[in-house]
C-alpha cells in the first residue's frame, strides 16, 4: 500500500521516480480503510531533504500511511522557503487536539546547546508529554531522541572530544525484538555528531534497553518500553551522500572536520560513497510500522487510553 503524500509536495515526485508507492489525499479518500496517520515533527533545517528521508523509509511498507508534516510553532525556519513551510506544514499548536498512530521526532544541529538553552526547548518538552495522550508510539531520532530521553527520565548528553562522523559498524543486541526482525548479527548505520548517550546511564532507566550498540560510538537503539518509544542516536535514513554533503560543506568552510570513517571507498574522499544501510533502514523503519499496526486502536479516540 502507499504512503499519501500531495501531489505538489517534492517528495511526491522523487518517491515515485524512485518506484515507491504513493497516492493523493484524493485517491486515498475513496479506498474503505484507515489508514495508519503518522506525523512527522521536523526540526532539521533541510525541511525538503528530511521528508524525502522519512517518507521514503515509512512508505515502502504495505500499509495505507497517511504522512502530517509539523513544524514547532514560533520557530520560524531560514532554510526552507515560507511557501513551503505554509502550504505543507501545520504548527503543533493547531495539530495539538488530534491523535496518531505514530510519531517521529527529527534530530536538530542543536548539540552544542543546554537542553534549556533551544528557543523552542518549551513547547518540545510539551510535544514530549502530550504524546503520551496523544500517540501510540513515537520514535525519536538523534538529537529528537537524546532530548526525550532527557525530558522522561534525566538522562544527559555528553560531549564528545570530536565528532563521531562516519558509517560504523552496530551490533545486534537484541535479535529477539520485533523492531529487529529480519536484522542481520550487525549492521552498519551512518553517524553524525558531536554528543552520546552513556550505556551505563541508559541502562540504569527501568524500562530501557538497548538495541543496536558500537563499541566505536556507544548505544545506537534504545527502546523505552514503558512510553511505547524508540530512540536512535544516528542516522538510518541518510541517503547515499548525505554525509558527503556534510563533509564537503565542512571543508568549504574551512572547519576542522575528518574524513567520515567507513564511508568512502579507500577512505578516499574522490571517490563516490557505498550505502550499506539502506536494508537494515528499511526493515527497522518497516518492523515499526508493523508494530504500530499490530497494536495501535482500530478506533483512533482510544489511542493514549
Amino acid at each position: 500500500m502507499p504512503i499519501t503524500l500531495p501531489e505538489t509536495l517534492p517528495a511526491y515526485s522523487v518517491l515515485q521516480d524512485e518506484g515507491v508507492m504513493v497516492m493523493s489525499p484524493e485517491r486515498a479518500a475513496r479506498q474503505d480503510i484507515r489508514p495508519l496517520k503518522i506525523g512527522l515533527l521536523n526540526l532539521m533545517p533541510k525541511k525538503i531533504q528530511t521528508e524525502n528521508q522519512f517518507a521514503r523509509l515509512i512508505g515502502a511498507t504495505p500499509l495505507q500511511i497517511d504522512l502530517s508534516l509539523i513544524r514547532m510553532t514560533e520557530h520560524q525556519t531560514k532554510n526552507t522557503a515560507a511557501e513551503h513551510m505554509e502550504t505543507f506544514y501545520r504548527p503543533f499548536q493547531a495539530v495539538r487536539e488530534e491523535k496518531f498512530d505514530g510519531l517521529i521526532i527529527t534530530g536538530a544541529p542543536i548539540e552544542h546547546l543546554d537542553f534549556d538553552q533551544v528557543t523552542y526547548w518549551d513547547e518540545l518538552r510539551e510535544v514530549f508529554d502530550w504524546s503520551r495522550t496523544h500517540v501510540h508510539s513515537t520514535f525519536g531520532v538523534c538529537w529528537g531522541g537524546m532530548a526525550m530521553i532527557n525530558h522522561f527520565h534525566g538522562v544527559q548528553k555528553h560531549m564528545l572530544e570530536k565528532k563521531a562522523f562516519g558509517c560504523f559498524l552496530h551490533e545486534n543486541v537484541a535479535p529477539a525484538s520485533p523492531y529487529l526482525r529480519g536484522f542481520s548479527d550487525d549492521c552498519f548505520v551512518p553517524v553524525s555528531r558531536w554528543t552520546e548517550m552513556k550505556r551505563d546511564e541508559i541502562e540504569g532507566v527501568d524500562g530501557m534497553k538497548i538495541l543496536l550498540d558500537s563499541d566505536q560510538t556507544g548505544p545506537c537503539l534504545v527502546e523505552d518500553s514503558g512510553l511505547n518509544a524508540l530512540y536512535i542516536f544516528n542516522h538510518f535514513e541518510y541517503e547515499n551522500d548525505t554525509l558527503k554533503q556534510e563533509y564537503d560543506r565542512d571543508i568549504a568552510n574551512g572547519t576542522p572536520i575528518n574524513v567520515p570513517s567507513h564511508y568512502y571507498p579507500g577512505n578516499d574522499p574522490t571517490k563516490q560513497p557505498r550505502n550499506r544501510w539502506r536494508s537494515h533502514a528499511h526493515l527497522l523503519y518497516g518492523n515499526w510500522i508493523n508494530e504500530i499496526y499490530q497494536h495501535t486502536p482500530f478506533d483512533m479516540r482510544d489511542i493514549g487510553g
